[in-house]
C-alpha cells in the first residue's frame, strides 16, 4: 500500500501527491529526486514500483522477507539498507520488532515498511521543513528515516529501564515472593533489542566509509553523528542488561539464602522432635528391669528432663539463628 510519493527539487516538495506512473518524468531531472514510502506491499506491488523506477534485478522476495538484522548492501542500481524498529508494550512487557526496508539510489528512495515498524510521517514532515536539508537530496531523506528508526529506540530504553527497577526492587524486597519469570521475561526482551541495535552499529559505520556510493564525502559524513548516537543507545542498553543481570544474581543469592534458612529450621525442628521420639522410643522397649517405672516421680522426671532437653535446644538454636 502507498501511504505517500512525493517529488522534491531545489530544498522543497513540487508534487502533492504524485501517482506511481508518473515517476520516471521526475527521475529524468537530474535536480530532483522522488520519495516513496510503502507499507507491507505484495510482491506484484513492488514489482510495479520497481519497473515504474527503472530498477532492474530487484530479488522482490528477498526484500520484502523479513530480516533478524540490518542490512546494507550495494545493489547495481543503488543501495539496500534494512534497519529494525523496536516499540515496547508495558502491560505485557514484550518488544514488538519492526522492519523497514530502504531502496536508495542519486534519482530516489523508497521506504517499505513491515510489522510494527515506525511511521515516517513525521520523519518526512521534519525534512520537508527544512529546505536546506532537503536540497542535499536522497541521503537527507535517508538520513532522517534512520534518525526515527534510533530514536524509535529511546522510548523502548525508557519502558525497560522502568520495569527492570521495579524488578530489582521487588529481588531486594524482603517479600519472600521472587519475579523469577518477569525477570526472565524482561532480559530475554532486552535481549532481543540488544542484537537489533548492535547489528545496526556495523551498517552505519560501513556506510560513513562507503566510498562506492554515488555521494559525496560531505554527504556520507552526515551519517557520523547518527553512529554516534546508536553507539550511546547500545551502551544504555548494554547497562540495562548489567541491571537485571545484578537483579538475576540477587535472586539467585537470596533463593539459595532462603533454602539455606529454611533447611537450618527443618534441621532444627528435628533435632528437637529427636529428644521426645527418642526417649519414646527406649520406653516403648518394654524392657522388664527399668526400675524408674516404680517410682512416684519417676514419669514427671523423665517429662521433665525431656522439655528441659527440648528448651535447652530451643535456645541454643534461637542463638544460632537457626530459629
Amino acid at each position: 500500500m502507498i501511504i505517500d510519493c512525493a517529488a522534491y527539487e531545489g530544498g522543497r516538495r513540487v508534487t502533492d501527491e504524485l501517482a506511481v506512473d508518473d515517476v520516471p518524468r521526475w527521475l529524468d531531472d537530474p535536480d530532483a529526486f522522488v520519495w516513496l514510502g510503502l507499507r507491507m506491499p505484495s510482491a506484484a506491488e513492488l514489482g510495479q514500483v520497481c519497473e515504474a523506477f527503472g530498477i532492474d534485478g530487484v530479488d522482490v522476495d528477498a526484500v520484502l522477507a523479513l530480516h533478524r538484522r540490518p542490512v546494507l548492501a550495494a545493489e547495481p542500481w543503488g543501495t539496500w539498507l534494512v534497519l529494525r524498529t523496536a516499540h515496547y508494550r508495558d502491560t505485557p512487557e514484550v518488544v514488538s520488532l519492526g522492519e523497514i526496508s530502504v531502496l536508495i539510489s542519486d534519482r530516489f528512495v523508497i521506504t517499505i515498511r513491515h510489522g510494527d515498524a515506525s511511521p515516517l510521517g513525521d520523519a518526512r514532515a521534519t525534512l520537508e521543513a527544512d529546505p536546506d536539508l532537503l536540497a542535499e537530496g536522497p541521503m537527507a531523506a535517508v538520513g532522517v528515516i534512520v534518525e526515527a528508526v534510533i530514536d524509535s529506540y529511546g522510548p523502548a530504553l525508557d519502558g525497560f529501564e522502568q520495569d527492570a527497577v521495579e524488578v530489582e526492587r521487588e529481588v531486594l524486597s524482603e517479600s519472600r515472593h521472587r519475579p523469577v519469570r518477569r525477570l526472565l521475561n524482561l532480559t530475554r526482551q532486552l535481549r532481543e533489542l540488544q542484537l537489533v541495535v548492535d547489528a545496526l552499529v556495523d551498517p552505519l559505520d560501513r556506510l560513513t566509509r562507503q566510498r562506492s556510493l554515488p555521494w559525496t564525502e560531505e554527504a556520507l559524513r552526515e551519517f557520523e553523528p547518527l553512529l554516534g548516537q546508536v553507539t550511546r543507545v547500545a551502551g544504555r542498553a548494554q547497562t540495562l542488561s548489567g541491571l537485571l543481570n545484578a537483579a538475576h544474581a540477587a535472586n539467585l543469592a537470596q533463593t539459595s539464602q532462603q533454602q539455606n534458612d529454611d533447611m537450618r529450621k527443618i534441621s532444627a525442628w528435628v533435632a528437637i522432635a529427636a529428644v521426645p521420639t527418642m526417649v519414646a522410643g527406649i520406653y516403648g522397649m518394654n524392657f522388664r528391669h527399668m526400675p524408674e517405672l516404680d517410682w512416684v516421680g519417676g514419669y514427671p522426671v523423665v517429662l521433665g528432663l525431656t522439655t528441659l532437653a527440648c528448651a535447652l535446644l530451643y535456645r541454643n538454636f534461637r542463638r544460632q539463628d537457626w530459629l
